[in-house]
């Protein structure tokens, strides 16, 4: 329950998942939370390219996927933008992503991104979209239990993050890249499987690019590193066929 109240905007009943214990246990099911999402929008793509031309279906998918968090990873990897790309300090990168204003390079990220999945959806067939669809969100959400196991927390006064932060951390990592794997192989078979590798070199690119800029992690890099894996995992899908 924790780790749905997190990660959607589902309404839950009552306050269950809400106490900390509940939330430094709910990382090992972020994996699952993925698993579900990505379910619905697997579903979600049947629908939208049976009944709209696929330009189309991949703006309404889009807004689906996006809805899921309620656009927080966007707006986690808009402030890690601004901040990475300011040629600031550590003190001053973390003061920019604090700021709840979004500027040119946060502007940028937030349109290639989003371009990036437009222009990779819309060229796909239905039983492709419905593939990518089921990938992306599982991408997405194990890429976070991952990114907690890399990097430290680094915001002193603490933060939304840091409740997820826990010694179940490492298992729930270990178990969201075997999710990965499994599924990508279960889905797109022996290709998938360098799917998954490719998605996972880029979550450990990016976690070095962080590490080395703040030293750590905060709840926007990890909302940008969500985003990214998704937009890496339809990216790949492309090209996969050529590279195979």
């Amino acid at each position: 329950m924790a780790a749905f109240r997190f990660l959607t905007i589902i309404p839950l009943p009552s306050s269950f998942g809400c106490d900390s214990d509940d939330l430094a246990a709910a990382t090992v099911f972020f994996p699952l939370v993925g698993v579900f999402l990505g379910f619905v929008a697997g579903c979600g793509a049947w629908l939208f390219w049976q009944i709209l031309p696929p330009p189309v279906a991949a703006v309404v998918l889009i807004f689906l996927l996006l809805s899921f968090s309620g656009a927080l990873h966007l707006d986690g990897l808009a402030d890690s933008a601004d901040g990475f790309f300011s040629s600031r300090d550590r003190a001053g990168i973390l003061k920019i992503m604090r700021d709840s204003r979004v500027g040119a390079m946060g502007v940028v990220a937030l349109i290639t991104v989003l371009m990036l999945k437009f222009a990779s959806l819309s060229g796909f067939n239905q039983i492709e979209a419905m593939k990518v669809s089921f990938l992306m969100p599982v991408a997405g959400r194990c890429t976070l239990a991952i990114m907690m196991t890399l990097l430290p927390y680094i915001r002193p006064e603490g933060g939304l993050g840091t409740l997820f932060y826990s010694r179940q951390t490492g298992f729930a990592a270990m178990l969201s890249v075997i999710v990965l794997f499994v599924l990508s192989f279960l889905v797109q078979g022996v290709p998938g499987l360098g799917l998954a590798s490719l998605v996972m070199l880029t979550v450990l690119l990016f976690s070095l690019f962080s590490f080395r800029k703040i030293g750590g992690a905060t709840g926007d890099v990890l909302g940008a590193g969500c985003e990214i894996s998704e937009t890496t995992m339809v990216l790949y899908f492309v090209v996969l066929p050529a590279i195979w």
